[in-house]
């Protein structure tokens, strides 16, 4: 079978559970779930950058999911429709904790490099080009609407226009703040390169263990 043959016999099945899980076939919702689940919890932990937070709000996506999945309607992807929700659930979250966010409905009206075309191409070499370790730690560091814009677009891969429809927000914002989000992840990874690790400094200190 060919690969688009294969791709399209997914969809068609999927298409299958989503309808039947809309009727309340159960076995069908946790097809969905057992399908969505790695993906869902993945999503949650990147954009609280907390495992547990991430489990919490995994379940609560889908908790959401098995009340809404009958408004579903077909008009976008399925995975964009529940990563929209998910979103939605990790953004209300951090709403209510208070945390540093960045507005996507606010125009920028910042003096930041305009945004002149889609840096995706070039910039999504930063993915390999740095320890993951030290990537992932500034990535838990940029403000919540910085990193959901990219995780989304450098981790999971959504274009702008996914980007815009699961954060209900322009595709213009969507680019400006993976734009910011990028020259605020250059300037946390050489602010490290310029301080030492933590552990290195414990091993350098007189007495520390050898």
């Amino acid at each position: 079978m060919s690969a688009d043959k294969t791709t399209a016999s997914k969809a068609a099945s999927e298409t299958q559970l989503i309808a039947r899980a809309q009727q309340g076939d159960e076995a069908a919702f946790e097809a969905l779930f057992n399908t969505h689940k790695r993906r869902v919890y993945s999503l949650c932990l990147r954009m609280t950058g907390d495992t547990a937070e991430a489990e919490d709000l995994a379940q609560e996506a889908f908790l959401q999911l098995f009340r809404k999945i009958s408004t579903f309607r077909g008009e976008s992807a399925f995975t964009t429709w529940l990563h929209r929700l998910v979103v939605n659930v990790v953004l209300m979250h951090l709403r209510k904790k208070g945390l540093q966010q960045v507005s996507l409905d606010e125009p920028d009206a910042s003096q930041d490099e305009p945004v002149k075309r889609d840096y995706g191409d070039d910039d999504r070499r930063l993915l390999g080009s740095v320890d993951r370790i030290r990537l992932a730690k500034a990535i838990e560091s940029l403000p919540h609407g910085y990193r959901s814009v990219f995780s989304l677009h450098d981790v999971e891969g959504y274009e702008h226009n996914e980007i815009a429809q699961i954060m209900n927000c322009s595709i213009g914002n969507s680019k400006s703040q993976l734009h910011k989000a990028r020259l605020k992840l250059r300037e946390l990874l050489r602010a490290d390169d310029r301080n030492p690790s933590l552990e290195e400094s414990r091993t350098s200190r007189p007495g520390a263990e050898r």
